[in-house]
């Protein structure tokens, strides 16, 4: 069990940025928290990252890389093999569920987040359980 753990989160709308802020930083009170308004160069600013991330939330319809696209490139780096990925995204139907697990997400939350079962959810992905949490 990661009792601090280190949290990346791509997300390129400033409202969904905030309220993973609020959560992870200010409810859970969590010393690492890294946060990429967009995937630009993603590879690079992910390598750059100190100490490594134990999880990773990515929104789905990020530009200028994908977040399909990102998790390939997450996948690819040796580094982060065992790193749980979890799609965050608002737009959650039984079609694109099928192809986030395909794709090899460990899991998906839908936006808007719940705030009281987040960190229950984020605990349980890094106990290796997949959450596949829509509403």
């Amino acid at each position: 069990m990661i009792s601090q753990p280190a949290v990346l989160y791509v997300e390129d709308d400033a409202n969904s940025r905030d309220v993973m802020r609020m959560i992870l930083k200010m409810s859970m009170r969590l010393p690492t928290v890294t946060f990429f308004d967009n995937s630009q160069d993603f590879l690079n600013r992910l390598l750059a990252i100190t100490p490594r991330p134990d999880i990773i939330f990515l929104d789905i319809h990020v530009k200028p890389i994908t977040g399909f696209e990102m998790l390939t490139i997450i996948r690819e780096q040796a580094l982060f093999a065992d790193v749980p990925v979890v799609a965050l995204t608002a737009s959650v139907m039984n079609e694109e569920i099928h192809k986030l697990r395909s794709a090899g997400f460990d899991g998906c939350i839908s936006k808007p987040i719940d705030m009281e079962q987040f960190p229950e959810q984020m605990q349980r992905i890094l106990n290796g359980e997949m959450i596949w949490r829509i509403v």
